[in-house]
């Protein structure tokens, strides 16, 4: 007998992210451009296709939790109710920050990981690319929020600023662990002040204010 869906899709995750471990350590322990998809292969116990057929791109062994981040958005946004859908987004990136998420978690693995990805042309360039791409991203799915065209130049400023929010609050925390500051209040202070910026930008749009309900229309009494 087959396995049922749900066991085969948990199978699936954790082979994965079995492999993005091993890799992951690999790239740390050797640099990027000095470990080959066989030796990784060979180290995960699994065939070379294998490999492929859960990452198509070298890169994309590095980078492997961006599904994870627009799904949780996703969810979010989805669930919002009336909420502004830049509000939701910022109280999300709040709690993944209190809760530690992976995501914003900050110590020395992090810190080993971004020196890699520093010290490979490869890895710089993937993580500029994948930057405009999770804001394109997030931009479809404030614009889809709001049943606005994922062109709208509004959906795109809010998420090309919400992004570049991040990107700098994350580095500057990894500053912070590096110098043995506060990361907790390196990472908030820029990430409020950024949020704040963006609601700025955007006040008066149905992104950060709650759209006003309509008034019935007044009817005439007959005398």
């Amino acid at each position: 007998m087959s396995n049922p869906p749900g066991l085969r899709d948990s199978k699936k995750a954790a082979t994965r992210l079995m492999i993005s471990n091993v890799a992951t350590g690999l790239f740390l322990e050797r640099g990027f451009e000095n470990v080959s998809i066989d030796e990784i292969a060979l180290e995960a116990g699994v065939a070379r296709k294998t490999v492929f057929n859960y990452f198509p791109r070298k890169e994309d062994l590095v980078f492997d939790r961006e599904d994870e981040g627009r799904e949780l958005v996703r969810q979010a946004i989805a669930a919002r109710g009336e909420q502004p859908p830049v509000l939701v987004f910022q109280a999300l990136m709040r709690a993944l920050v209190d809760e530690q998420h992976p995501m914003f978690r900050i110590n020395r693995r992090p810190i080993q990981f971004w020196s890699a990805v520093a010290d490979s042309p490869a890895l710089t360039i993937r993580a500029r690319e994948l930057q405009g791409t999770l804001a394109d991203d997030l931009a479809a799915i404030l614009a889809d929020a709001l049943g606005r065209p994922h062109t709208d130049p509004e959906a795109r400023l809010a998420a090309s600023m919400l992004m570049g929010t991040l990107v700098v609050a994350y580095g500057e925390a990894l500053r912070a662990f590096r110098t043995k500051r506060k990361v907790g209040e390196a990472l908030a202070g820029v990430m409020e002040r950024g949020f704040a910026g963006v609601n700025a930008a955007l006040a008066g749009t149905p992104y950060v204010e709650r759209e006003a309900t309509p008034k019935p229309p007044r009817t005439s009494r007959s005398r």
